[in-house]
């Protein structure tokens, strides 16, 4: 039989998340950003639950043209824009629109022959400091665009730096709109977090929001809120067996380095899941898990292929028990993979992409 750890995709919970999205932006329109391989659960599986947005978002062009081959046909927004000149050809054939963050990419276009106008979305560095111009040379560098005949349409996308902080938005904020008074075209700026717990205003929310993260079922803002406190639903479910039961008694160790130390008589089981699979290592004694839908915690250092966990206050656990690493039980006990990630000094973003290709990964009923 194959190795009993799997990772488990629910289509219900993303169709739940982005519902959940729409009802806190009714009039704003949705991309689904997708980059990472839709957070490493994999385009082709989260696709049909997440058609209902309005466009799709990402950065890889490998990753656009296998939407089209989906059948979508919709918007797709590459979120980083060209990387050289010759990307455009494809953006051309494939109808994508995408940002434009730097004078380069400017010049590509200007040399670029097509016979059907771009739509692009021209990047301001509003404080983030990644990609974009900055606020004063913004409107020249939209004067240059929408003098090229390769230009259709110009919409304007900035990116918050702290939309899940105590600093806030509101110094990228006023930077954006007076950077682009008065200019004609659609708006874009809001994140996961901005989406959920700024959007209320109109200057905040826009034309686009571009939530990701929510969409998979982790706050944003964690610990501020937790996924409950946002009404989302974990949209993977990482989730093994014991193969393996212990038992300890007082003063022996477990496992590589004996970092944790039985100080009476207890039973621990050994879990199918290490590194290779992307649980991470940080992720030692005191990490959050279920067994059997029970909560209980893991014990000593993850390995490579295998983690232990405490089966002592889990009644009737043992060889071949149920382990839930995040996501959902089998009798419906969640377990956030954002209380995980911070046991192991991480974010749930991670988490998710990490999953390593040896897992088998599966879409729900």
């Amino acid at each position: 039989m194959p190795r009993p750890i799997l990772a488990t995709i629910h289509p219900d919970a993303l169709r739940h998340n982005l519902e959940r999205v729409r009802q806190a932006v009714p009039d704003a329109k949705l991309w689904a950003v997708i980059k990472a391989n839709a957070y490493g659960h994999g385009i082709e599986r989260v696709f049909d639950a997440l058609r209902g947005a309005d466009g799709f978002a990402l950065l890889d062009l490998a990753e656009a043209e296998r939407v089209r081959q989906l059948g979508w046909r919709g918007p797709i927004l590459l979120i980083e824009g060209a990387f050289e000149a010759r990307d455009l050809e494809l953006c051309s054939r494939l109808g994508l629109w995408h940002v434009v963050h730097c004078d380069e990419q400017i010049d590509w276009l200007a040399a670029h022959k097509t016979q059907v106008g771009h739509r692009v979305f021209l990047k301001m560095n509003s404080g983030m400091n990644r990609l974009g111009f900055a606020p004063g040379s913004y409107r020249s560098a939209w004067a240059r665009l929408n003098a090229l005949t390769q230009v259709d349409e110009i919409s304007f996308i900035s990116h918050f730096s702290d939309a899940d902080g105590p600093r806030g938005i509101a110094h990228q904020l006023s930077v954006f709109h007076t950077a682009t008074q008065d200019l004609p075209g659609e708006r874009s700026l809001c994140n996961s977090a901005a989406t959920l717990a700024l959007a209320q205003d109109s200057q905040v929310r826009c034309d686009w929001v571009r939530p990701g993260i929510v969409l998979y079922g982790s706050a944003p803002d964690y610990p501020l809120h937790t996924a409950q406190d946002w009404a989302l639903q974990p949209a993977m479910t990482l989730s093994t067996r014991v193969i393996a039961v212990q038992h300890l008694q007082a003063g022996e160790t477990v496992g590589y380095g004996s970092t944790f130390t039985a100080e009476a008589p207890m039973t621990i089981g050994v879990v199918a899941c290490g590194y290779a699979d992307g649980y991470p290592r940080s992720c030692g004694t005191g990490t959050p898990v279920l067994v059997n839908g029970q909560r209980t915690r893991v014990l000593g250092r993850v390995s490579m292929d295998m983690l232990t966990v405490d089966l002592t206050p889990v009644e009737g656990a043992g060889m071949g028990s149920e382990v839930t690493l995040w996501g959902r039980a089998s009798n419906g006990a969640l377990l956030s993979i954002d209380e995980v990630a911070q046991a192991g000094g991480t974010l749930g973003y991670e988490l998710m992409c990490a999953v390593a290709p040896r897992v088998t990964m599966v879409v729900a009923d």
